[in-house]
């Protein structure tokens, strides 16, 4: 597919001090940023509401439903929780509704006709099947109804430093995927990585031709953050997108999260993040 970095071993270190020198350069070169990844820690702990790397506040869009994967992923999941996940999704207009697989034909089922697509995930929760099948498992959602999917990172050959299945883990499901015209977001599972390891990754995801990188699956503990959203961002540039997922309850949540450069939101709280209740939604259905 006209790939060259998978031609020849990649050397880690070369890659971190390159990833890590663009990423600062792009900060450091633009004067309504943060200076620094370190400046930008600082700015959010200290109790930042916005960090406009996306946009501003002004920039948040009325209509938070369009940035919505409504998200329905816990093993114990029901066939009538699939159906309402659709309805709700179809009467709100959410940008898709994201399932396991086995839920793929139902859901693409249900919501046939309307403009809310189905989303997959794959080699989820953990990342730590092949990634020959990662790539299968993304076709077969696809022939099933889904349209777009979300992978699972190899977090263990991330954190060995093995770069370069990393990398092929992504390129065979984006090749799967992009062949049949279906979207690839990558979970980079943020909580267990380090600032590098997130950079690397979202690098790499970059590289692989990915359409977004995503911050969590709901399963590890920690979620989606501002300051990881925003470092995702600077990480891959302004064409790429960046799903914010993982404890996103509120419509504040939304609006934060957008405004430090996501453009999708993943959340089992969807129905209650449009309806404005500002409260926990009674338990994450992750």
């Amino acid at each position: 597919m006209g790939r060259t970095m998978t031609d020849q071993p990649l050397d880690r270190e070369l890659l971190v001090e390159l990833i890590t020198k663009e990423v600062l350069t792009t900060l450091a070169a633009q004067s309504d940023r943060c200076e620094s990844v370190e400046q930008l820690r600082h700015v959010v702990v200290n109790g930042a509401d916005r960090v406009a790397f996306h946009g501003d506040a002004s920039e948040v869009p009325i209509d938070l439903a369009a940035y919505i994967d409504h998200t329905v992923l816990k093993p114990e999941t029901t066939a009538d929780q699939i159906d309402q996940l659709c309805a709700e999704a179809e009467q709100y207009h959410f940008a898709c509704v994201c399932v396991n697989p086995a839920w793929v034909k139902r859901a693409a089922t249900n919501l046939r006709g309307s403009d809310v697509k189905v989303c997959s995930v794959i080699g989820f929760p953990f990342g730590a099947t092949t990634a020959e099948i990662k790539a299968m498992e993304a076709r077969r959602a696809i022939r099933d109804g889904a349209r777009e999917v979300d992978m699972v990172i190899n977090i263990g050959a991330l954190k060995s430093g093995d770069v370069q299945t990393v990398l092929t883990d992504i390129e065979k499901v984006v090749d799967s995927a992009h062949e049949a015209g279906a979207i690839v977001k990558v979970i980079l599972e943020t909580s267990l990585l380090t600032d590098e390891e997130k950079v690397i990754a979202s690098s790499l995801s970059r590289k692989a031709k990915a359409d977004y990188v995503k911050t969590s699956t709901g399963f590890a503990g920690g979620g989606a953050t501002v300051y990881d959203v925003a470092l995702m961002r600077e990480t891959v540039g302004p064409d790429m997108g960046v799903k914010a997922s993982g404890g996103v309850r509120t419509a504040s949540d939304v609006e934060d999260m957008i405004a430090a450069g996501a453009t999708r939101i993943g959340a089992s709280a969807g129905v209650e993040i449009v309806g404005g209740d500002q409260g926990d939604s009674g338990g994450d259905r992750y």
